[in-house]
């Protein structure tokens, strides 16, 4: 008997409605975001902020914004309605306080933050203030986890056994490069790393317990980070397995296996996909080729931030804060198991 996927209920991000969008930070991934909202949502930026103003003029001017100014305090007293936080992962809490006293909005690059404690300052500053602060774990937001979303809670799996997920890529040694700097929080596990932990959560929930096994780069960062996680209370007899690595590129895929079928998502998993889902009996049925590609889906995110503010809405439920404190505590439990702290912290 042939079977077929869910459509994906994720609305257009064309029918947000329009912000004004204020951007720390001029690297690349701030790049890639203000290019998808330009080309599939209404919503505006209007000022980004660099700690150069040479570099923000240059940004600016490349991605068409209106306005850039030296320091990132000018951005958060701007008139605006949304400050994106892209700075390295040890300005994220900074930013984001700055930005919320402001009482502004903020989506807030993966890793959230360095780590639980510094996540759970900004998480309880947002609902004192009442404002928005989201992950911008952009993988959450996309359709085909809609799809994955629905087949999880039609049972179309079965009984959950193993869930897997990986991310590696493999960078030039440079001790000045971001992600092997230990004052800028860099480390496979917050870069990499964070995408499998949360694919994990998302489809199993939080673990009671982890095993870990790592390795360190050059510089003292962790360079490679494997994991198994279990105790889930909703799947009691489940492993979570999660890899990452800055020094080889892997196949960025993931799956979940079920004593019924298994789902299955090609590399990159967390960027825009379809899926498969095979049963036992061999029939297998494909969701439909995303409309939206690669780093264009950033796009849905920001279109989802902009209708919880437009609708009064506090937190989102695709993804909540507390589900975001659950990711940084099994990140932290992670890198204090192999043995990898930044600088200041006491994993």
């Amino acid at each position: 008997m042939t079977f077929t996927l869910p459509s994906p209920r994720t609305p257009d991000p064309m029918d947000a409605p329009p912000l004004r969008w204020g951007v720390l930070g001029t690297g690349w991934i701030a790049g890639r975001f203000v290019e998808a909202l330009h080309a599939h949502t209404r919503q505006r930026v209007v000022v980004v902020g660099s700690r150069t103003a040479a570099k923000g003029a240059e940004f600016a001017a490349e991605h068409g914004i209106e306005r850039s100014v030296e320091g990132y305090e000018a951005v958060a007293a701007a008139d605006v309605d949304v400050v994106y936080v892209a700075t390295p992962h040890s300005e994220h809490r900074d930013n984001a306080l700055l930005a919320i006293a402001a009482g502004k909005h903020v989506l807030i690059e993966k890793a959230f933050t360095r780590n639980l404690a510094e996540a759970t300052e900004v998480v309880e500053a947002a609902r004192a203030a009442g404002v928005v602060a989201m992950e911008a774990m952009w993988t959450r937001f996309l359709p085909h986890m809609d799809v994955v979303r629905q087949v999880l809670a039609d049972g179309l799996l079965g009984e959950i056994e193993t869930v897997f997920a990986d991310h590696g890529q493999w960078f030039p040694r440079d001790p000045d490069f971001r992600l092997f700097d230990p004052g800028k929080a860099g480390g496979a596990m917050l870069d990499l790393g964070v995408y499998p932990v949360s694919f994990a959560h998302f489809a199993l929930g939080a673990p009671g317990a982890a095993v870990a096994a790592g390795t360190r780069a050059f510089t003292g960062v962790d360079r490679q980070i494997s994991a198994v996680l279990t105790g889930f209370a909703a799947h009691p007899t489940a492993h979570g397995i999660i890899s990452t690595t800055l020094a080889a590129a892997t196949p960025t895929g993931a799956f979940i296996a079920g004593d019924e079928a298994r789902l299955e998502i090609p590399g990159p998993f967390y960027g825009p996909q379809r899926i498969t889902v095979r049963r036992r009996d061999g029939e297998a049925a494909t969701s439909d080729e995303p409309s939206i590609k690669e780093h264009e889906g950033l796009c849905y995110q920001a279109a989802h931030l902009a209708t919880l503010v437009s609708e009064g809405r506090r937190e989102s439920d695709l993804l909540p804060l507390d589900e975001t404190l659950a990711v940084m505590a099994t990140m932290d439990e992670l890198r204090r198991q192999v043995g990898v702290a930044l600088p200041g912290e006491s994993l």
